[in-house]
């Protein structure tokens, strides 16, 4: 597998290992192809041990020892990451419950500190800085379609559509960061999605009126 073409196999070792055992949806794949049961995608794609292997970078990168699991969560945290950011900087504009926009404050400062981190080490990785999963209906992930939708909304109707939102977006994170360290091999990924975690935990609390 090479580096410039990551894709497909690398988001099929992702969904194995890190989604299909935590959520009901199928692994992430182009929009035109069907989605799979998680059964189907144990026995049609590579088995946890594969993504142990170091992924071939191009020359002059120092790959460490990025495994495929390491360059999978990280590719699916930065987009999910920069969609959430649009998602919370429609607040001030759509509602006036202080409330909801004192949580969009503290979570878009969050979110936008933990970007340069991830894409510092997708970056050491040696694996592309495209969206891979650009297009892709995953879970935690704002499409374009909730976008549009929650662009549409005001008031309380958009207040409910944000907190649904958030909160996939948060329980997500938690469930593929917690896979993350389970089957990452760099140390710094591993360190940074323990971080991610409990960042999520923190704000699912905090989303839900538990912390405050």
């Amino acid at each position: 597998m090479k580096a410039a073409t990551i894709g497909v196999p690398v988001l099929a070792v992702l969904t194995v290992l890190l989604v299909a055992r935590c959520v009901a949806a199928g692994p992430a794949v182009h929009p035109a192809a069907a989605h799979p049961s998680p059964p189907a995608a144990r026995e049609s794609h590579p088995s946890p041990p594969a993504a142990r292997e170091t992924v071939s970078t191009p020359a002059g990168t120092t790959p460490g020892t990025f495994n495929a699991t390491d360059v999978a969560w990280l590719q699916l945290m930065i987009p999910m990451t920069e969609q959430m950011l649009r998602l919370l900087e429609l607040v001030p504009e759509q509602t006036s419950n202080p409330r909801v926009t004192r949580l969009a404050a503290r979570f878009i400062a969050g979110h936008r500190a933990e970007l340069p981190r991830l894409r510092a080490l997708l970056g050491r990785s040696g694996a592309p800085g495209t969206n891979v999963h650009e297009g892709h209906d995953m879970p935690g992930m704002v499409t374009a379609e909730d976008l549009r939708a929650v662009d549409r909304a005001t008031g309380a109707a958009f207040d409910r559509l944000l907190v649904d939102n958030l909160r996939e977006h948060l329980e997500q994170g938690i469930l593929v960061s917690r896979g993350e360290q389970d089957a990452g091999a760099e140390q710094a990924v591993r360190e940074l999605a323990a971080t991610i975690e409990r960042t999520r935990t923190a704000q699912l609390a905090l989303l839900d009126g538990s912390g405050r």
